[in-house]
């Protein structure tokens, strides 16, 4: 048997690839960056073969048939939360899958599984929901044997979502629509890729409909405080209702930053809440799901409350950093007394009219530092931004030491808050250099 995973390069896809090459199978997996995808992979490659494919542009049922063999197992794990562009969402999750069953059907293959999502029915109110849907009545038509899986929230500590959460967790006080009273019912991954293998196990005829949720509902709110208890906080988080019409109005306006996990249709998902029985999951895995309040392995607890931290810190970090060189050049070219900072260039050895231009062109460099320190994206900030703001304080500093060393000894400490200044750019310089994007 020969397993091919559609979105294998995604948090749902790896995860599923990484159980059936640990048990010994034989994968084809795809990924729009094949390449990017198998570096990132957590498995043996010597039993996976890898093929480039971009849902996006949804290819024909021919191109399929070209890959599929007789007997093989498919399993679609492709899925956008957000469109990237306008009918996005209609061919990765209906046009593109919708081919792929079609030359599934006509292949041979010995069975599909398609993860499609809670809430994915015919009175769906978002197009996320509503694609997914016109993708899983597709299947349902052919003459297949088939299982749709329907989760709900998955958590897992690679899961993009699942990092928010945790973040949203371990703030003292947060403001949640409703006061944070819907509910939900999260699956562990590794009980979502247990379900999953199991039915591929045992591939039964026809197409059955699975939920995959928790044992039981639970509210946002109580979900979150769960996840709090587990992240080592033991006090009480403060949630303070907030209006839906002001919550539907921030998503939207958050959706225009193309990383953000909530727009419009995600904040309607998560004011709809996403509840099913747990029974038929429960039977399939031989034993209740994972509750909640399990999910952080103790091991992983520190890591995972720092990366929360980290989450909120980071660009409250940056910032600080982006309006120090801000205020700097405010400062320098209008509050501060003009001729007070010509007597400090003085001082250095820069009068006349080079004391002019070092203040103004000083000030205005300050400035650009600052504009750049809020626009730059992290590439760019790592390779060039960081180091040039470090190498103009170490100027500085030196500078003024030779110069003006009784400012080491100042009661407002000038210089040596230089070198908080400093460690806080090497961290930013050192986590940027470092990042890899998330799977979502």
């Amino acid at each position: 048997m020969r397993i091919v995973i559609a979105g294998a390069g995604g948090f749902l896809g790896s995860a599923l690839a990484a159980e059936f090459a640990r048990r010994g199978l034989d994968l084809l997996c795809t990924a729009r960056d094949p390449a990017a995808a198998a570096r990132g992979a957590r498995w043996p490659q010597s039993q996976t073969r890898w093929l480039g494919v971009d849902f996006d542009t949804a290819p024909p049922a021919a191109f399929w048939s070209a890959h599929l063999l007789p007997g093989d197992v498919v399993i679609n794990a492709v899925g956008l939360l957000r469109e990237s562009r306008p009918g996005a969402f209609a061919a990765v999750h209906h046009e593109g899958p919708a081919r792929m069953f079609d030359a599934c059907a006509a292949s041979g293959v010995a069975f599909v599984v398609q993860i499609s999502a809670l809430g994915a029915n015919e009175e769906a109110v978002t197009a996320y929901h509503r694609s997914k849907a016109a993708a899983d009545a597709h299947l349902r038509r052919l003459p297949l044997a088939s299982a749709i899986v329907q989760p709900s929230l998955v958590w897992g500590g690679e899961g993009a979502s699942a990092r928010l959460f945790a973040a949203l967790a371990v703030l003292p006080v947060l403001a949640l629509p409703r006061g944070g009273r819907q509910a939900l019912q999260p699956v562990h991954i590794d009980d979502l890729v247990c379900g999953v293998a199991t039915l591929v196990e045992r591939q039964p005829a026809g197409t059955r409909t699975l939920a995959f949720v928790g044992p039981h509902p639970l509210s946002f709110r109580d979900y979150l405080r769960e996840l709090r208890m587990q992240l080592a906080h033991g006090r009480r988080q403060f949630v303070v209702p907030l209006p839906e019409g002001i919550f539907l109005s921030a998503a939207q306006l958050a959706g225009r930053w193309r990383r953000s996990f909530l727009d419009h249709d995600t904040a309607r998902m998560l004011l709809a809440g996403n509840v099913a029985p747990a029974d038929e999951f429960a039977a399939l895995l031989g034993r209740p799901p994972r509750a909640p309040e399990h999910f952080i392995a103790p091991a992983q607890a520190e890591a995972l409350r720092r990366a929360s931290w980290l989450a909120w810190m980071l660009p409250a970090l940056r910032l600080a950093i982006a309006f120090v060189w801000i205020w700097t050049f405010v400062v320098s070219i209008g509050l501060y007394p003009r001729d007070q900072s010509l007597e400090l260039l003085a001082r250095v050895g820069i009068e006349g009219g080079w004391a002019q231009l070092a203040l103004v062109g000083a000030a205005v460099f300050d400035l650009a530092l600052g504009i750049a320190t809020l626009l730059v994206a992290a590439r760019g900030r790592a390779r060039w931004l960081w180091p040039l703001q470090l190498a103009l304080i170490a100027f500085y500093t030196a500078a003024i030491s030779i110069a003006m060393p009784e400012f080491w000894l100042h009661p407002f400490g000038p210089l040596s808050k230089n070198l908080p200044m400093c460690a806080a750019i090497l961290l930013l310089w050192a986590l940027d250099s470092g990042r890899r994007p998330t799977r979502r």
